[in-house]
């Protein structure tokens, strides 16, 4: 009897499987370090952008979290860092830290990327309590800094502030898979940081950490 029960144990999982759909089996992809495998298969957007960084595209990641909009707000601060736009990914992170002052992650992996943004002439900050105009969908005036499509325009986190790391407030079962691509960001923007410094590009207020 107890030949038949592998079979039949494996039988079970696939139909199981083919029931519940790709979300499920790209979940397990995800889950079982897989996250090129798991991006083909997730269909929600939030969640394949995650699949997606882990998987080394950061390109795509952007673009997924880009769409997904504020629920992915912190994700896509991540993602603008690790594509090389730093100063577009501190308005990011200036709107989690908006929502929630008390957020250290993002605090800290702010003050990481805002010493990667080159020097610039004024603050860049808007009439928004902190919050760059741009990130805000607001006019700067500046023809070379355009408004930015799709981002936090009629996303105003103070009416629905972030609870968890991006997408894990919807999607319980990526509760601390979010968390890894920071980890690996610090990593990579420390070794940036330290090229840049030797090439004397670090602005002196810029101190080491």
């Amino acid at each position: 009897m107890t030949r038949f029960w592998l079979p039949l144990t494996v039988v079970a999982a696939l139909a199981a499987g083919i029931v519940a759909g790709p979300n499920a089996w790209g979940k397990l992809a995800l889950l079982a370090g897989q996250p090129a495998l798991a991006a083909h298969l997730i269909e929600d957007e939030a969640a394949r952008g995650v699949a997606l960084y882990k998987a080394g595209d950061h390109k795509a990641a952007d673009a997924a979290f880009e769409k997904v909009g504020r629920v992915a707000t912190y994700d896509r601060a991540i993602s603008l860092a690790a594509t090389g736009q730093y100063e577009l990914s501190v308005a990011y992170f200036d709107a989690v830290l908006f929502a929630n002052p008390h957020d250290d992650d993002a605090r800290r992996n702010r003050e990481i990327v805002a010493k990667l943004v080159d020097p610039v002439v004024g603050s860049g900050l808007g009439a928004h309590g902190g919050v760059p105009a741009k990130v805000m969908g607001v006019a700067t005036g500046d023809p070379n800094d355009p408004v930015v499509k799709g981002t936090l325009t009629d996303q105003r986190h103070v009416y629905k502030p972030l609870n968890a790391r991006g997408i894990a407030a919807s999607e319980g079962w990526l509760t601390g898979l979010v968390d890894a691509p920071g980890e690996y960001l610090k990593k990579r923007l420390a070794a940036e940081y330290d090229r840049r410094k030797e090439l004397g590009q670090i602005t002196p207020e810029a101190s080491s950490w």
